[in-house]
């Protein structure tokens, strides 16, 4: 189990209460805002479209998880409870860590995470849920390599370099290795400060993954949610990184791309080019990749193609799960869960992500095929 340690302190409560105004009902009306596919919110097993704020849907659910998560849940969260105005959800962005850890432990109803959950972890769930476990992936972004370096607004960065820089083999700016890929650049004699997540991150597993798949040579750490690396700067959460980076000179790190800000942002070497950290970009791994052989039905996670060299692709992508139950005993939870789940991969839900944190939508294909997982919450049983 995980400790609680890995709480990010600093992690905002999540709560939005939205109220019923007419003026609003006559501006999604209007059309002002993206309301596709009306009725499927009120109705959990509908598909994913959206309600028209005549739901009979009421009571409160709790998740917590994933920081990474958090500019997109927050808007999922406003649009869910517009059209559900008698309905309160709140999120912690507590850490993938900790996100699973409530789950398993039982004080969460749903949990956000940017690992799925690993052998030991998905029995416990199980257990938990007194069986069926749901986990699919409803949030897809480019892990974002942000750097601060005066003088410095394009940088490219060859896999192995950048697997060097983390491991701190590469410690200067203007190290041969760096300057070959940047012949245009001036680029400082000045030491590298990397950035890496203090906590137990999804975030932090993702790119060592991606540096284990396309850097083995240089990157021969196991693949965790912990940093592996002693030295360097830590910080807590994703906003700890970026703030950590802004506010450093010289310094550079990783982050969900969403939360980049305007910070200076590296373009990856992938095969004989260099792809920029774009939702596009990222969306087209996920469709090279693979299901894992992870025990259940309704458990959907991926074996990530990170060494692709595939054009136009960016391979340090971010795919951020969501984890509910099968059952629960309540039924009243169960049909929260369920409509908030459908309003997440609902077309709606997904263009309210990617306007609110530059995630990539999931395809028709995906969310058809995550949509039996959700309609088969129950509760009461």
């Amino acid at each position: 189990m995980l400790s609680n340690s890995y709480r990010n302190d600093d992690a905002r409560r999540i709560q939005l209460k939205i109220k019923r105004y007419g003026a609003v009902l006559s501006v999604l009306a209007a059309g002002s805002v993206a309301l596709s596919g009306c009725g499927a919110a009120n109705e959990p097993s509908g598909g994913g479209g959206g309600g028209d704020n005549g739901s009979d849907l009421s009571g409160e659910i709790a998740g917590a998880g994933a920081s990474s998560q958090a500019a997109a849940k927050e808007a999922w969260i406003a649009g869910f409870q517009e059209q559900n105005p008698d309905v309160t959800v709140s999120y912690d962005p507590i850490g993938s860590g900790g996100g699973r850890e409530q789950f398993i432990d039982g004080g969460t109803l749903f949990g956000g995470t940017d690992a799925a959950l690993d052998d030991e972890e998905l029995p416990q769930a199980m257990e938990r849920c007194g069986g069926e476990v749901i986990e699919f992936p409803v949030y897809i972004s480019p892990i974002a390599i942000v750097y601060n370096l005066e003088g410095v607004d394009d940088l490219r960065l060859p896999p192995e370099t950048l697997a060097g820089i983390f491991k701190q083999e590469i410690t200067n700016w203007n190290d041969p290795a760096i300057a070959e890929a940047n012949p245009d650049a001036q680029l400082p004699d000045q030491p590298i400060t990397p950035v890496n997540r203090s906590d137990e991150s999804g975030t932090t597993e993702n790119f060592l993954d991606y540096m284990a798949a396309a850097a083995p040579d240089v990157w021969t750490f196991e693949v965790s949610g912990n940093w592996p690396v002693s030295g360097g700067e830590a910080a807590q959460g994703t906003s700890g990184v970026v703030n950590a980076v802004g506010s450093g000179d010289g310094t550079i790190g990783y982050a969900d791309a969403s939360q980049a800000g305007e910070l200076s942002v590296a373009q990856i070497g992938v095969g004989e080019e260099f792809v920029d950290p774009s939702p596009e970009a990222a969306a087209r791994v996920l469709e090279a990749s693979e299901q894992t052989d992870a025990e259940g039905e309704y458990v959907f996670a991926y074996e990530l193609a990170r060494d692709t060299t595939e054009s136009g692709t960016y391979p340090i992508v971010l795919v951020s799960y969501e984890v509910a139950c099968g059952n629960y005993e309540s039924q009243e939870d169960a049909e929260l869960v369920q409509a908030f789940l459908d309003y997440l991969i609902s077309d709606e839900g997904q263009q309210t992500a990617q306007e609110a944190a530059g995630s990539a939508p999931l395809s028709d294909a995906l969310q058809q095929e995550f949509q039996p997982a959700i309609d088969a919450i129950s509760g009461g049983n």
